[in-house]
């Protein structure tokens, strides 16, 4: 079975995060896909994923992307409303295969389109855009699951 294992801090019940400032309130997670090591802010919580990279010009040194997880297989869609970078979203079976990916573009204008997953997820990788080529099948792993 595969399980991520975190704890998150408490959150803070703040306005959201000026462009560029990262998400202190976010515990950080190693990951791996097909080898490829990653540092990533978890967000497991329905606030945390509702945020999620919004007002976020470019992510800090060391932190490569965010990983959305659920409790249970979902379908979720995104959206990129005040979200300040293109991204690549990952997602990822519940046993951890990469069964899709979706390219995702700013919508300045405010009229943003929804990507939905291609299928149930339990994981579902943001990575700025361009910045990795998984094929389908990769293995995400983490420290929990080697």
């Amino acid at each position: 079975m595969f399980v991520v294992v975190t704890t998150l801090a408490a959150a803070c019940a703040s306005a959201p995060p000026a462009a560029t400032t990262p998400h202190p309130e976010l515990e950080t997670a190693e990951i791996a896909v097909d080898g490829a090591e990653l540092t990533v802010w978890v967000a497991d919580s329905g606030d945390e994923r509702g945020q999620g990279l919004r007002n976020v010009g470019s992510l800090p040194q060391g932190v490569h992307g965010m990983l959305f997880v659920w409790d249970s297989p979902s379908t979720p869609s995104f959206g990129m409303r005040d979200t300040l970078m293109p991204l690549d979203l990952w997602w990822f079976a519940p046993d951890g295969s990469l069964i899709g990916k979706t390219e995702m573009s700013t919508c300045p204008d405010g009229n943003c389109v929804s990507y939905p997953s291609p299928g149930p997820v339990l994981f579902a990788l943001e990575t700025p855009a361009g910045a990795y080529s998984f094929q389908p099948g990769a293995r995400l792993t983490t420290s929990a699951n080697p």
